[in-house]
């Protein structure tokens, strides 16, 4: 018998039951998904294999952090241009698809490595140097901008109109687009927050639900189909993903290798974000332990390369651990360990089935923006959790040109210019990362002589 003040959710050691675990893992697959294919898409990679490959790399990114860090490793946009570089450059005109993909495959195996170099030398310089390099005004202002960054996203797709659609209809299939996003977005906080009990951690999946029905409803309705079952075409019911192997290439670790040091500020912030929403469970639940996850930063870059080392070496692209799936934690409440392991699994499954690919394929857009509005929007606020947790002095005038300068710069960049890559000096910098680097820089400029 429960009592009515009782703390329903997960902390990362603790396993749900059976049934609880598969509906836990379907909403994490559900949030990370999306963002997963597109990155495959973009960059002209194997989808299946992307997908199989986010699976694999998150059990090897949870085993080579001891099952410490409840993060599900995805497909990452901040490797997009550098790909997308590899992929259409001159040199590699005459190449079939999977040389192409070989070729890149070398450079994020090589990033790869940047990371793990990274999370040994913080493990090693302590934590005290980390909060210097990457403060909460660092940390917290990456968060925000990232998730921000992602709006654009979130709208285009719950105003996605179904391909197929008469010119005549266009306008009346955009309005439904909308009423199709907003049920989704309504129904996933009301039942975010008024949903009690074990059921409360289960907002996005039930949000999902809600309006993919509503979706074929209005798709039965009007003839638009906004939901199509057969999108990825095949003969049969298995179909292994197309695994490749890296070639090494110089030009592959030049392009791609870098961008490694521009994840590290948004993996730390994922990381300190964790940690202040698990401990806040812990303490809720009266669990008489810390969850030091912020001590683990290191390791989790190391977690980080290693699946970065994976996913590039069957032909997936590089990757980190994603807010969504943090967000669908801090709204579920539900930090297990156990539930990433078998949402990997699960996805790498759904990747070899064409049926299972395209029940996910099935999402309509326009609930896919619903959620993302409300997820891109969390990713966004816990950037602000973790100043106020930091207790960071928004009084100081280096703290303000520190946050300023970042929000700006990411902001700016990602909706100002195409692609989000900044045209600087001759050369195009990806926003998020040249925000980060140059938040950090201004940081420890202003921290000599202590400017206050």
């Amino acid at each position: 018998m429960t009592t009515k003040n009782e703390v329903f959710g997960y902390l990362p050691d603790e396993r749900p039951q059976v049934i609880e675990l598969f509906f836990f893992a379907l909403q994490q697959i559900v949030v990370m998904f999306p963002a997963t294919v597109l990155v495959a898409l973009i960059t002209g990679f194997h989808v299946s294999t992307t997908i199989f490959a986010s699976g694999l790399a998150t059990l090897g990114f949870i085993f080579i952090t001891g099952k410490k860090i409840p993060l599900y490793y995805g497909s990452s946009f901040a490797y997009i241009a550098a790909i997308a570089s590899i992929m259409s450059a001159d040199s590699l005109a005459a190449a079939t698809l999977n040389e192409k993909i070989s070729v890149a495959q070398f450079g994020i195996i090589m990033s790869g490595f940047v990371s793990i170099i990274a999370g040994f030398i913080i493990q090693k310089s302590g934590k005290d140097t980390i909060d210097k390099i990457l403060p909460p005004t660092v940390t917290g202002s990456i968060a925000i901008i990232i998730g921000l960054s992602l709006a654009a996203n979130a709208m285009t797709n719950a105003a996605y109109v179904p391909a197929g659609v008469i010119e005549s209809q266009l306008e009346f299939a955009g309005s439904l687009s909308w009423v199709i996003a907003i049920i989704t977005l309504i129904s996933t906080i009301l039942y975010s927050v008024y949903l009690k009990g074990k059921l409360s951690q289960l907002p996005i999946l039930f949000g999902m639900v809600t309006g993919y029905i509503a979706a074929v409803i209005i798709g039965l309705i009007t003839d638009i189909p906004f939901v199509v079952f057969d999108t990825v075409k095949s003969s049969g019911i298995l179909s292994i993903p197309i695994f490749t192997l890296p070639k090494p290439s110089l030009m592959a670790v030049v392009a791609i290798m870098p961008i490694a040091i521009a994840t590290i500020p948004e993996s730390t912030a994922h990381i300190y974000q964790l940690d202040i929403y698990v401990n806040d469970l812990a303490k809720k639940k009266n669990v008489n332990k810390k969850y030091d996850i912020e001590s683990k930063l290191g390791l989790n870059l190391i977690g980080d390369g290693i699946g970065d080392i994976i996913s590039g070496f069957i032909g997936g692209p590089a990757g980190t651990n994603y807010g969504e799936n943090i967000s669908a934690m801090a709204i579920s409440k539900n930090f297990s360990v156990h539930v990433l392991m078998l949402a990997a699994v699960l996805t790498m499954i759904i990747s070899c089935f064409t049926p299972l690919i395209n029940v996910v394929y099935s999402i309509p857009n326009p609930v896919i923006g619903g959620l993302s509005i409300y997820l891109f929007g969390v990713i966004a606020a816990q950037g602000i959790t973790i100043m106020m947790d930091k207790k960071v002095d928004m009084f100081s005038s280096k703290n303000l040109a520190v946050i300023a300068v970042i929000l700006i710069v990411g902001l700016g960049g990602s909706f100002g210019f195409e692609g989000g890559m900044i045209p600087m000096f001759g050369i195009e910098l990806p926003a998020i990362a040249t925000a980060a680097i140059v938040g950090i820089l201004l940081n420890l400029m202003l921290s000599i002589g202590k400017v206050k």
